[in-house]
């Protein structure tokens, strides 16, 4: 199982937020860079990058410095998975160009789904559906809107497409410390044939301990960032309980 360190840019600066509220955005770093490099230092093979004012803007934001967190993992060895205000063909080849591993689609998983297929048939491998949802509803447009659809109908819609993986986030946890849903996420899982990566409330070795019996129904990683950020969850610990 694969730990993804998270950073989330806002006004070019590592943040996390609380619920995807952007009002109370807690500022951890103001360099991408360096932070990035802490956490592969520490023996984080992926990083997880989210563009937050690109999620609202509809387009890439924070360019430079994705850019720059960039070439620290290119250096590195390490891969990026970046999402937040990609939203076409044009916007993933520039970043699939630039050395991002893997592209990240929310709000296009919902509105585009031909373009999402067609992105998969043209970068096998390359392209991840986040799926976000607050009660178990989808949200898109930085989780500003709601969609009619579940966590799983939108899984369930790429089954067929190529998705390398779902990102799962649950929003009412994400940033909150309280834990992840676990139950909600090995449902997801054992749903689908696409792999998952659970998201959202990851606080502590016990949450990634509840969530690596479900490596067998098809979760591969998990996302943490405020933990990690204010040491409730030690990040080498992490990584060594989950390589085990």
């Amino acid at each position: 199982m694969i730990l993804f360190p998270a950073i989330d840019l806002k006004d070019g600066q590592c943040v996390r937020l609380v619920r995807g509220d952007m009002a109370q955005a807690t500022v951890f770093s103001d360099d991408p860079a360096a932070q990035a490099a802490a956490f592969i230092d520490a023996g984080a093979a992926w990083l997880h990058i989210v563009d937050l004012n690109g999620a609202f803007a509809g387009e890439p934001v924070n360019r430079a410095a994705v850019e720059a967190i960039l070439a620290v993992a290119g250096d590195a060895g390490a891969h990026v998975q970046l999402g937040g205000g990609i939203r076409d063909l044009a916007t993933i080849e520039m970043w699939l160009s630039a050395g991002v591993t893997r592209v990240i689609l929310g709000t296009a998983a919902v509105k585009d789904p031909a373009m999402v297929r067609q992105a998969c048939q043209k970068f096998p491998g390359q392209i991840a559906v986040g799926v976000d949802a607050r009660g178990g509803m989808v949200a898109v447009e930085g989780w500003a809107e709601t969609a009619t659809l579940t966590a799983v109908e939108l899984g369930r819609n790429f089954e067929d497409a190529g998705v390398a993986a779902i990102i799962y986030t649950d929003i009412d946890r994400d940033g909150a410390l309280e834990g992840a849903n676990v139950m909600a996420t090995a449902e997801l899982a054992q749903a689908l044939t696409t792999p998952v990566i659970a998201s959202g409330g990851v606080s502590s070795l016990a949450d990634l301990e509840r969530l690596k019996p479900h490596e067998g129904d098809g979760i591969i990683g998990v996302i943490s960032g405020r933990a990690i950020y204010d040491g409730r969850l030690d990040l080498a610990a992490a990584l060594e309980l989950l390589q085990s």
